[in-house]
């Protein structure tokens, strides 16, 4: 049995860079272990070894940790791009660790893309064999019928590559064009397009709404959600997500003391108000310090309103 792990798997968990990025990173003599600078990937580490980076000491391996992002439309999902482009990297939020995008979506693409600072998450979830249903919603020129998309869920030839088949949902038909939601378990490169266009539609926008059991919901554009620990452990089986890092526990409640006789108590649907309780036979008193005038007969703030007669 070999000790430790690769060089380029052990640069790849500390998020330095996917596997194949380290592994260029070494054969470019950037990387140095135990003061000797290394030509080859096929290496052994362990815990005791010193490793450095750009002569910079490794980051540590955290425990892993996945975040949601809504990629908008005009940024190219790549470290760096040779064109000059804004990358996705440009955009994120300050605050996040190195963090690595699992798949891809193209320039013209928006919607749910999922970060990591782990490369095993990373490659785990890029695997087909994980077998998780990536689902979008696509808008497209045209005014098809549901049968035109039975070449898509037999698994289509496109440009000589041929896909696996797709579930595809005819949601409706607006003017020119008609929204489909598209379910696909591999992520080729411009899949849905490419198909699409084999059937003679052309996509105009193209949105990720979901990545296996994560969901893009209502998390605006630019937004950043990271992943609770507990969600990892149940869905992915990390439990190194969870190890040392326990989620805060529900505080124990308080056993409330009865309100006095006449004092004003809390009104459920709006908790910033109070009011007196209520007097049978009639309605309730408003509390000190607020009003049963409409707004528009309260005088301003800081002076005394007229009295009533």
């Amino acid at each position: 049995m070999v000790d430790g792990e690769r060089i380029a798997k052990r640069l790849s968990r500390a998020g330095v860079a996917s596997r194949r990025e380290a592994e260029r990173m070494i054969e470019a003599g950037r990387v140095r272990v135990n003061g000797t600078v290394i030509e080859s990937p096929a290496l052994n580490v362990t815990e005791a070894d010193v490793i450095l980076v750009d002569d910079a000491p490794m980051p540590e391996i955290e425990r892993p940790r996945v975040w949601m992002y809504h990629k908008p439309t005009g940024l190219v999902t790549s470290n760096a791009d040779e064109k000059g482009r804004e990358t996705v990297f440009d955009k994120l939020p300050e605050g996040l660790p190195r963090v690595m995008a699992i798949g891809r979506l193209d320039m013209n693409s928006e919607g749910l893309l999922l970060l990591t600072n782990d490369g095993g998450v990373k490659r785990k979830l890029e695997l087909p064999s994980t077998g998780w249903l990536r689902k979008y919603r696509v808008r497209m020129k045209g005014n098809p019928k549901d049968e035109d998309f039975a070449p898509l869920r037999r698994g289509i030839v496109a440009e000589g590559e041929k896909f696996q088949p797709m579930e595809v949902t005819l949601d409706r038909v607006q003017g020119a064009n008609a929204w489909i939601t598209v379910g696909l378990r591999e992520g080729k490169n411009r899949e849905i397009r490419r198909a699409m266009a084999e059937l003679g539609f052309e996509v105009n926008r193209l949105i990720r709404v979901s990545y296996g059991p994560f969901r893009l919901g209502e998390l605006k554009q630019g937004e950043v959600e990271e992943i609770k620990p507990r969600v990892l452990r149940d869905q992915l089986g990390l439990e190194s997500a969870t190890e040392g890092h326990a989620e805060p526990k529900a505080q124990p409640k308080r056993r409330k003391k009865p309100a006095p006789k006449g004092a004003a108590r809390p009104d459920p649907k709006n908790p910033g108000a109070r009011f007196a309780p209520e007097k049978r036979g009639g309605g309730g008193k408003p509390a000190r310090g607020t009003s049963s005038r409409p707004a528009s007969d309260r005088s301003r703030p800081g002076k005394p309103g007229p009295r009533r007669p």
